[in-house]
């Protein structure tokens, strides 16, 4: 199995998948949900050997495949992955199949099409995290707004024009100056390698502009504050299935930006300007947990929540510097970056749910609004249970993955500040406050009206994709060992060249 180019395989198999069902869709013949359904199962299958296969002792890059692909500006196809890159991969390829079965019976305008788009959009995202080589990882970044613009666009709500043209501005505008990066970082090496930009040496002036470009591309994608407004209206408009890919993996892709570029490349301007990024992630901990609470459309309130809960991968990556400076050791930087990586996989596995908890309801009401809704528990029971406890994990109730990595990074701040901890915790009270004031209004208390009555409870299908979330979210929650033992040698090389150019 080593022997086979399973990145290649993982990255192309879904394309072609979504090809292969485009054109089952011109024969009446054919249904297309069973077609992707297969090449999606497959493909995460293929994915599994990446975790079973990989080498936790060492921080090198595995399953690499290299070849000439644009030798005139010696530009190659080169994939890898590291221990920061497998788990998102890992991810993506579990979340497209849950993805597939939600619109297994809702999505009736053109279905092939649909289906098509998310796998091809699963295959370029996990381009993204494979890429070794900064031309194709930028190819990669900019193709898979292409199928997220569809997707919103065409089955999205009556908004989705507006919404589609400011998501396709924000993140094409960002990423045209992480372009211009590149090019100069080309001009410099020769090499458009990005293992080679990491021992780019490059002046403190060089290294702030290069920083503010990554920083444009990057945090439009997380997104953070004050760049973080085409995300609600996105989530909103977005059908179900592209709200969950949006939310469990495109945001993860700003925040593995941070790590494969801005700090291993730009060391000291990340140092210089670690104060901007904790201050932009600690406002969109506190400020945005706030907004969340006003939010009378759950899904623009779970959008928020995504907002307040990747600034905190976000804190956790840039703490680096101040760990290091308050005790000499990169203990604390360690685990303020694995804290930010768990809290990027757990986020993936509850925010999936979550919307997916509302894509069940509004499929059987067409509402999102929660005054629409009361006392859902005593026609949907088992639904209930399930909302709760994906409720509970987004307020980071221990026992559950959304604590872990909230854990890990408020144990960090700590060590670096207890002004920066004791704003970071307020996360703990405010997520708890916005989720389960919501899931109190929605389903608790007396039914509201004859709609929420004559609801069903879930059926087989919704059960089985919520049930595998709840799986996942336990399994991290109460035994994450196995996923910080995969990332742990790849964070401490990173944290190592960190320390090294702080010299």
């Amino acid at each position: 199995m080593s022997e086979l180019p399973i990145l290649s395989i993982v990255i192309w198999l879904p394309i072609i998948g979504g090809l292969v069902v485009l054109a089952a869709s011109e024969c009446d013949c054919l249904n297309p949900r069973p077609i992707a359904l297969g090449f999606a199962v497959l493909t995460f299958l293929l994915s599994l050997p990446l975790y079973t296969g990989f080498d936790v002792g060492t921080a090198a890059m595995q399953f690499e495949e290299r070849a000439s692909w644009i030798e005139t500006f010696n530009i190659w196809y080169h994939l890898g992955v590291d221990g920061i890159s497998m788990p998102l991969i890992i991810l993506t390829t579990f979340t497209t199949v849950l993805v597939v079965l939600a619109g297994w019976e809702v999505i009736r305008k053109k279905p092939a099409q649909y289906f098509a788009a998310f796998l091809i959009m699963e295959g370029l995202m996990i381009g993204v995290f494979a890429a070794l080589d900064a031309m194709l990882f930028y190819v990669f970044w900019e193709g898979m707004l292409i199928p997220m613009f569809l997707i919103i666009g065409v089955w999205g709500g009556p908004r989705r024009v507006y919404a589609t043209i400011k998501f396709f501005l924000y993140t094409f505008l960002g990423s045209v100056f992480m372009l211009v990066a590149l090019i100069y970082m080309y001009t410099r090496s020769g090499s458009f390698e990005i293992l080679d930009f990491h021992v780019l040496r490059l002046g403190l002036t060089e290294q702030i502009l290069i920083f503010i470009a990554f920083l444009m591309a990057f945090a439009v994608k997380v997104p953070m504050w004050p760049v973080h407004t085409w995300l609600p209206d996105a989530h909103v408009e977005a059908p179900t299935g592209g709200s969950v890919i949006l939310a469990a993996i495109m945001l993860k892709i700003g925040g593995y930006g941070f790590l494969r570029f801005s700090l291993p490349i730009t060391p000291d301007a990340s140092n210089e300007l670690d104060w901007l990024i904790i201050f932009m992630s600690l406002v969109a901990v506190v400020y945005i947990g706030f907004v969340a609470l006003v939010q009378g459309d759950m899904k623009k309130l779970i959008a928020y929540s995504s907002i307040a809960h990747m600034g905190f991968v976000t804190l956790g990556f840039f703490l680096v510097y101040t760990l290091m400076d308050a005790n000499g050791s990169t203990s604390g930087a360690v685990l303020g970056i694995e804290g930010g990586m768990v809290q990027m996989v757990s986020h993936g596995f509850i925010s999936a749910a979550m919307f997916l908890c509302v894509g069940v309801l509004y499929d059987r009401m067409h509402s999102r609004e929660i005054s629409d809704y009361g006392g859902v528990a005593n026609t949907m029971p088992v639904f209930a249970a399930f909302m709760m406890l994906f409720a509970m994990a987004n307020a980071g109730l221990p026992g559950t993955s959304g604590f872990v990595g909230e854990f890990m990074v408020i144990l960090a701040s700590f060590k670096a500040s207890f002004w920066i901890a004791f704003l970071a915790a307020t996360t703990l009270i405010l997520g708890a406050a916005y989720t389960l004031w919501m899931v109190k209004r929605v389903v608790f208390g007396d039914i509201a009206n004859d709609k929420v009555a004559a609801l069903k409870d879930i059926n087989g299908r919704e059960a089985l994709i919520l049930g595998s979330l709840a799986f996942m979210v336990l399994l991290l929650g109460l035994w994450p060992g196995p996923l910080v033992e995969v990332m742990e040698a790849s964070v401490k090389n990173l944290v190592a060249h960190i320390a090294i150019s702080k010299l």
